[in-house]
């Protein structure tokens, strides 16, 4: 566990701090100053290199968590703010999957087609669904700090 554990907040800290900084920072400021064929093109090439990274946060953060679960609390025996945690985690997952097959994926395309109407609707989508999984991040972070399930 002493490796795990930091692994496992890391991974949290770069994808939940990424999500905050790219919604709450860059996402106003490139709105702001960028006509829709730039600001499309510069979210897919954030969201190119930003994935990527999430990717390996999602398989560090299930897999560093499932150990400690199985290894540390007891498996399906943990306390209740382990499974909470683990149930908010994989939902987050499944929202990031989602965008990343989906959304970011017709982004991509309307962006090629230079289609920005439809790349900015997809855009959107994203931003919506980002902003659902920061509010979750942050409930789990509040979860694992607070242990007031538990």
């Amino acid at each position: 566990m002493t490796l795990l554990l930091p692994l496992h907040v890391l991974a949290i800290v770069v994808w939940v701090g990424g999500m905050v900084f790219a919604h709450a920072m860059l996402r106003p400021v490139a709105a702001s100053v960028l006509e829709p064929p730039q600001r499309l093109t510069l979210w897919v090439g954030v969201f190119g290199r930003f994935f990527p990274v999430v990717w390996l946060c999602v398989i560090a953060v299930l897999g560093s968590g499932l150990w400690m679960m199985f290894s540390v609390f007891g498996g399906f025996k943990a306390p209740l703010y382990i499974h909470i945690m683990f149930g908010l985690g994989l939902v987050m997952m499944a929202i990031f999957m989602h965008v990343f097959f989906a959304p970011y994926q017709r982004l991509k395309r309307a962006v090629a087609a230079q289609t920005w109407p439809e790349g900015a609707a997809h855009l959107a989508q994203i931003r919506r669904l980002v902003g659902v999984n920061i509010l979750i991040g942050f409930a789990n972070i509040v979860v694992a700090t607070s242990r007031f399930a538990g």
